[in-house]
């Protein structure tokens, strides 16, 4: 086994065995271009290393320390350099680096190799004492923090007094002698919290720092970061160790980022922050503010255009948007890292189409790199520009949306409040790694410092959350829970703020919001913007190369014809219960406590024309188009009052002396119709059994409903759906049943109707046994959120606020088994029903109507198993015809 590569050892689609980091460091240095010389050790070291650990044996693996003195001697050679060396000290980064990115996730540690003795050796080569201790006190710093466990708010608290005890709020006016003390106070600092001296051997740092890389795959926010962004955890991250260049040199060296085009917007052009006389962490973690690569330009020419023109160069050769960092030391551009860069919805979207003009990539590809993900974001609201604000701060635009909630300053107030629905905007100076779990709770992010390329932009882009920042006119303070604006505006712990994402605008209070752009565009308004034009020719192009088709979850007219709006193909699932509420529900009360057949049909007769008129308008709404009606489904009890509540109700009246007859015979009914576990109970096909009468009645309105349709020449295409259907012999009785109503109907009318009758497969023993289903059944549906609760055991009304959090913690789910399929469990039940279903019947038309159809992974599932359709609510319609189109596409 060989742990150990050098850079030149590589590719960027070594990604699995190299990380991402490590594979595009040696697609660099394959390139020729300035790369700092290093090695990376492979993510199948930290998988063996934190098997060891998790066996209780510890250690490193066999081999790997010849093998990382090896390669280390290699980089000395190349430098003519030794690492820690007294008088002329090889200094290295060690930097995590997995398959995906995880940016601030995970640790790196600069300047390893630095002790009290080549402190100065460092110092008399570049002859700058103070470049020599800033950088030991930076390792200090992070060593301590990353490696050691100590937490890192000392050394910050540390360097503030150092700042004040010296009149600036500037680290860069710290002279050499107030760095010296400060390295002797981080040491006490390392001392007094961990027992022991930091370590003075080079090579005890490295190791030190490798191992603390590995480790830190599993910190909490690591593991926080994966389970939101879908990533495996049993990936591990590579490390790299690379030969330190220093942009804190002084005022002709800096640290950048930069992206060839705009990740917030997409726009063409290149973006990105430099700060002078800085290491690269001090551009991410945003405690200065930075310029702008065109004032880099007025600052170092040479360094700026070597730039652009590397820039240029990487994204022809990997045809997509790069993030890059880089360092200038003493006027000398090297470049560290470049990796595919993360983006808004808006800018992915933009993007994909403007590098098809371009001739970069094809048209397959640019629908293969937006996500549905991405569309739902790109649907959410914007402020309403009509309406009135409050202006308080302008920031950078660094991720665009709309949200408004209530400042708060911590995350873990930020995680409680939103746990209690409140909404929460996170307001921190600048954000760090620490607070991932408030950033994830947020609505929005809002820092005073930093930038595009700040931790808390880069992360809030790839969850899609809305971020303003470097918002430098507030004064945030944490820690009394407030900001205040330079116009004497103090907003506290608590009042609400709106952040305008996509504009950098900061504004008090609760600003409305609108429909945004791309909605606007699926309900067919004609515009004048490139993003709906983007947004249009991908879904076009989707939608050309999609084998599945997508239908929508629908009972009102309205929601109906928005679905259609948004390109529904037909209903997949009209839920008929919701019909029964309101002002009904006095009707269903009196099926319900009807003392004799007579008391059952008036009240059936009474309920037949107002079910009749509900299918006509959305036969009307979806004509030509199919329309899948599920039959009563819910126990009736649910139609009545709170049995607790009528039962207080009637003990009270009778208290008073008083009779309330209604009250009294509902609690009988209710008494009656109770259950210990309703949802295994009376309801489904179960009911149209005990009470013919009710499914017949659905069933002639439906028939009714699609004759009058006819009648003024539509073209209805209603289909019937028996829900919880478990036994062929169920399914036989009901359809039986339902075939009758129909010919009478058609004999009524004169008329032929063709109204297909399946069931949804919502029940393990009805996947098991679809075979024998399918002889009475033209099609299948699954119910994947009931079936799902069925396989699992699970009241999802229970178990989600109960013990799902420390499922999640253990690694047991890696998201909910309702937000996205379980495609072993509940998925290979849908794969087998529909299998046995298609040896009964070839032509079997099978979908799902769970909210599963609308999530974009499991769409991939219904896809590749062979479904026809997936149902999913309106707003989630165009999110699958994406996901659909990109599954054939993504199989080619």
């Amino acid at each position: 086994m060989v742990w150990v590569y050098e850079f030149s050892e590589g590719n960027k689609d070594q990604k699995d065995l190299l990380g991402g980091k490590g594979a595009n460091l040696a697609e660099m240095t394959n390139l020729g271009l300035p790369v700092p010389p290093g090695f990376t050790i492979s993510t199948e070291t930290c998988r063996a290393y934190l098997a060891l650990a998790a066996d209780g044996q510890g250690g490193d693996p066999d081999g790997l320390a010849e093998e990382v003195t090896a390669h280390l001697a290699t980089l000395e050679s190349a430098m003519s350099k030794r690492l820690g060396d007294a008088e002329d000290p090889l200094l290295v980064s060690v930097r995590s680096g997995a398959k995906f990115s995880m940016p601030g996730m995970m640790e790196t540690v600069l300047n390893v190799g630095l002790n009290d003795t080549s402190v100065g050796g460092l110092a008399a080569r570049s002859q700058d004492e103070r470049f020599a201790l800033d950088s030991y006190r930076r390792l200090l710093q992070m060593f301590g923090g990353t490696v050691l466990d100590v937490d890192s708010e000392l050394f910050s608290d540390a360097l503030d007094e150092a700042k004040r005890a010296a009149g600036t709020e500037s680290d860069l006016d710290l002279d050499a002698d107030h760095l010296r003390a400060l390295v002797e106070t981080f040491k006490a600092i390392i001392k007094e919290q961990t027992g022991r001296d930091f370590p003075q051997d080079p090579r005890e740092q490295l190791d030190l720092a490798i191992r603390a890389v590995f480790d830190s795959w599993n910190t909490d926010r690591a593991r926080l970061y994966r389970r939101q962004e879908r990533i495996p955890e049993d990936l591990g991250t590579a490390v790299n160790v690379q030969a330190m260049v220093f942009g804190n040199f002084g005022m002709d060296s800096g640290s950048g980022v930069a992206f060839t085009r705009d990740p917030a917007s997409g726009e063409q052009g290149v973006y990105g922050d430099y700060l002078q006389n800085a290491q690269g962490e001090d551009v991410v973690a945003g405690i200065r503010n930075t310029v702008s690569l065109a004032d880099m330009g007025d600052i170092d020419r040479t360094s700026h255009d070597d730039l652009l023109g590397i820039m240029t160069r990487l994204e022809r050769h990997y045809r997509d948007m790069c993030d890059i960092e880089f360092t200038v030391e003493r006027g000398k551009l090297w470049m560290l890292q470049t990796r595919v860069g993360k983006r808004t919805p808006e800018a992915a979207f933009r993007i994909a189409v403007h590098m098809v003009d371009e001739g970069l990539i094809q048209m397959d590809e640019a629908v293969l790199r937006v996500t549905g993900d991405q569309l739902a974001l790109l649907m959410f609201p914007r402020f309403d520009d009509s309406a009135e604000r409050t202006l308080l701060a302008t920031g950078m635009n660094a991720s665009p949306g709309a949200a408004v909630g209530k400042a708060v300053f911590d995350s873990d107030t930020a995680v409680q409040w939103a746990a209690e629905g409140e909404d929460v905007i996170l307001v921190r100076k600048e954000t760090n790694p620490d607070d991932l779990r408030g950033m994830v709770a947020a609505r929005g992010i809002l820092t005073s410092r930093g930038g595009k390329t700040s931790h808390a932009a880069v992360v809030a882009r790839g969850m899609g959350r809305t971020c303003v920042c470097g918002a430098e006119s507030l004064d945030v303070d944490t820690k009394g829970k407030e900001f205040r604006v330079r116009d004497g505006v103090t907003v506290r712990e608590g009042d609400v703020i709106s952040i305008d994402g996509s504009t950098g605008e900061v504004f008090a209070g609760a600003v409305p919001v609108s429909d945004s752009v791309v909605v606007r565009h699926f309900e067919g308004e004609k515009l004048d913007d490139d993003l709906a034009h983007a947004v249009s020719r991908i879904m076009a192009h989707a939608d050309g190369a999609r084998r599945l088709r997508v239908r929508t979850n629908a009972d009102t007219p309205e929601d109906a014809a928005r679905a259609r709006r948004f390109g529904a193909q037909g209903i997949g699932l009209c839920r008929t219960e919701h019909m029964f509420l309101g002002e009904r529900r006095e009707l269903v009360e009196k099926l319900i406590v009807a003392e004799d057949q007579a008391g059952v049909e008036a009240a059936l007769t009474a309920l037949l024309p107002l079910q009749r008129q509900d299918f006509t308008e959305i036969l009307e709404a979806m004509d030509g188009l199919p329309v899948t009606i599920r039959l009563l489904d819910p126990p009736l009890h649910e139609f009545l009052p709170d049995l607790t509540e009528l039962s207080v109700e009637v003990a009270l009246a009778e208290a008073r002396g008083e009779v309330d007859e209604r009250a009294a015979t509902l609690l009988t009914h209710v008494r009656r119709l109770h259950e210990q576990n309703p949802m295994l109970g009376l309801r489904g096909v179960r009911l149209g059994i005990q009470i013919p009468g009710l499914f017949l009645m659905q069933a002639r309105a439906m028939a009714e409903a699609a004759a009058d349709r006819m009648a003024v020449h539509g073209t209805p295409r209603p289909e019937i759906m028996v829900p919880l259907v478990a036994s062929v012999r169920e399914l036989e009785i009901v359809r039986a049943d339902i075939e009758r109503v129909i010919a009478e109907v058609e004999e009524d009318r004169g008329v032929k109707l063709d109204i297909a009758i399946g069931t949804m497969i919502e029940l393990p023993r009805a996947a098991f046994l679809a075979d024998r289903i399918a002889k009475q059944a033209d099609f299948f549906s699954f119910g994947t959120n009931d079936l799902t609760q069925m396989a699992w055991g699970f009241s999802r009304d229970d178990v989600e606020s109960s013990f799902f959090s420390r499922y999640f913690e253990h690694g047991i789910f890696d998201v909910s088994p309702f937000e996205s399929l379980d495609q072993r469990g509940v998925g290979g039940m849908v794969e087998m029903g529909t299998v046995k279903g298609r040896e009964t019947k070839p032509d079997l038309k099978v979908g799902v109507c769970g909210e599963h159809g609308g999530d974009p992974l499991s769409v991939h599932f219904f896809d590749q198993v062979g479904l026809n359709y997936v149902s999913c609510s309106p707003f989630r319609v165009p999110v699958a015809r994406l996901e659909a189109g990109r599954s054939v596409l993504g199989q080619r």
